[in-house]
């Protein structure tokens, strides 16, 4: 495997990541199109659990695919490092419990920044754009504002307003 080049091996993380995106959204779109009710799952247990909702993480919720925001908690965001536009699965189980699973995460990019503190939010700014982060990872990393951070974001970035903590540098 050492003679395989690395930006093959990047490429076909990326690809996979990609395909696994593309089976979410288009298990979505068939959802709204025929409803839940002829959903194919692969796992025939998971039907046994509850209610199962897909949707979007918007940097502290889920858009569910059935319109609805669902909360994720910022502990689950926050160690997972989920991306804003991950695609996520929601198992609601009869007992009322909520099980998140990241089941397309979107391609991303590293980036590094300042940690600032603005009207009670924790905002990292790079070079001017700037995106917020969960004060669940700032706790975690025991950041300050002024520290250097890195941070995950979309690779479009251009209309992502939040970002995931990767370490406090």
């Amino acid at each position: 495997m050492a003679d395989v080049p690395e930006k093959q091996i990047k490429r076909l993380r990326a690809l996979i990541q990609e395909a696994e995106t593309n089976l979410a959204a288009a298990n979505e779109l068939l959802i709204s199109l025929v409803g839940d009710d002829e959903k194919i799952t692969p796992i025939a247990r998971e039907e046994t659990l509850g209610k199962i909702i897909e949707g979007v993480f918007d940097g502290q919720n889920m858009a569910g695919s059935d319109g609805k925001m669902y909360p994720v908690p910022a502990n689950y965001a926050s160690k997972s490092k989920l991306v804003q536009g991950d695609i996520l699965k929601l198992t609601i189980a009869d007992d009322g419990a909520f099980l998140y699973k990241q089941i397309g995460p979107i391609p991303r990019k590293q980036l590094v920044g300042t940690l600032k503190l603005e009207n009670g939010h924790y905002i990292v700014d790079v070079n001017g754009k700037e995106f917020r982060v969960l004060l669940a990872s700032v706790t975690y990393f025991k950041a300050k504002p002024g520290d250097q951070v890195s941070i995950n974001v979309p690779e479009d970035d251009s209309t992502a307003e939040w970002a995931a903590l990767e370490a406090a540098l």
